[in-house]
């Protein structure tokens, strides 16, 4: 028979290894809980108040000519029918979607041009629910950037959550990056933004689609789908290092274009220079005519000019009495920069210029035959 004192000594050893149990499950909870908070939950927590659904009307103009217009204006029937043939204009509202983000505690926010440029109606939803309209304060179609500002009665004396913005040029490649926004509508749903995550696949890319200036995008593989346009991409900081703004798609139906993993934003450096811009004058000049042509260098080129190798683009016309023409360019002069940017593609070049103001002049360094020379090219407002 066990002593009492042997009983108590084992009982007390079965306590001590529950008790260790239980702690360390308790320390495996904590663990996991804790694992669960990171970096990206803690940025998603700080930026969603800021994001806004953004519903816009359009109104749009349209032109339809009478189908049988050729028919009644022939002279034989015309005067039996009268004359027809002017189009007819007709004026219809369009209602559409995007994303935003405010900036400043006084209801500034920031979206695509191509979300809000050309609204006639702006209602922000915040994600809290509030619905409030909102003016347009200036845009550039050109780099496809707006600015909007919350100017409604129920709104005054409100301070609003805002983000900040990081330097875009110290983006790393393959650091995590969050795009928030509204997709398909779904703010409106419940008033929350939808966040999906990736890295920044790649920097520095240059697009012109539809005369818009595309320049230095930041290209990413977090999930963009239509109507994430105007929404922020964010680093884990929580900071904003670029706008959503263009995916390429091969899924696409009535509802919108969805992701494949290749979306593309706006840097952040581009944004605040642009919204400055918008608003301190509520618009950037860009109506200027350099009055000059470029061509990317062909076999057919190069053997022509004899140049040692098929690359880099070549100026092949100048406009009488241009910007271009003043300057001192001729057709067969090799680009090679535009103020500091190596010129490989056309498109190089159609970025740099088309993303100039009126009044601006570009430094352009030029290849002559064996000569390496740096012209000036003032551009001009466009004559009327």
């Amino acid at each position: 028979m066990q002593s009492p004192i042997m009983f108590i000594s084992k009982l007390s050893v079965v306590v001590f290894c529950l008790l260790s149990l239980g702690l360390e499950r308790l320390s495996a909870q904590q663990d996991i809980a804790n694992s669960r908070r990171n970096a990206i939950t803690r940025s998603v927590s700080q930026c969603s108040p800021a994001i806004v659904g953004i519903n816009v009307v359009e109104v749009r103009e349209y032109q339809v000519r009478d189908p049988f217009a050729d028919f009644f204006n022939d002279p034989f029937f015309g005067q039996y029918f009268g004359q027809r043939g002017q189009p007819q204009t007709y004026r219809q509202e369009v209602a559409g979607l995007g994303s935003g983000f405010l900036i400043s505690s006084d209801g500034y926010i920031l979206t695509n041009d191509h979300v809000a440029g050309h609204a006639s109606k702006i209602v922000v939803t915040l994600s809290g629910g509030e619905k409030y309209t909102a003016k347009l304060i200036g845009t550039d179609r050109t780099s496809d950037i707006a600015l909007l500002k919350i100017e409604d009665e129920s709104a005054k004396g409100i301070s609003f959550p805002y983000l900040r913005f990081a330097n875009s040029d110290d983006i790393l490649i393959g650091e995590w990056v969050i795009a928030l926004g509204n997709p398909f509508g779904l703010f409106d749903v419940n008033a929350k933004p939808t966040i999906t995550v990736g890295v920044v696949s790649n920097s520095g890319v240059n697009m012109v689609q539809e005369g818009r200036v595309y320049r230095g995008m930041i290209q990413t593989d977090a999930a963009i789908s239509s109507g994430n346009s105007g929404g922020p991409l964010v680093n884990a900081l929580g900071e904003v290092v670029a706008m959503n703004t263009i995916i390429y798609s091969t899924a696409q139906n009535g509802s919108g274009a969805g992701s494949i993993g290749i979306g593309f934003a706006i840097p952040s450096n581009r944004v605040r220079k642009i919204m400055d811009l918008l608003k301190k004058d509520g618009s950037i000049n860009r109506d200027f005519n350099v009055g000059l042509r470029v061509q990317q260098v062909d076999e057919r080129i190069a053997k022509y000019l004899d140049l040692k190798k098929v690359q880099g683009v070549v100026i092949s016309e100048i406009a009488y009495g241009s910007a271009a023409e003043k300057s001192g360019f001729e057709p067969g002069d090799m680009v090679l920069e535009i103020e500091g940017q190596k010129i490989r593609r056309e498109n190089d070049v159609l970025t740099v210029i088309n993303d100039g103001v009126v009044g601006q002049t570009l430094n352009l360094t030029i290849q002559r035959g064996e000569k390496t020379l740096t012209k000036q090219l003032l551009l001009e407002r466009r004559k009327k």
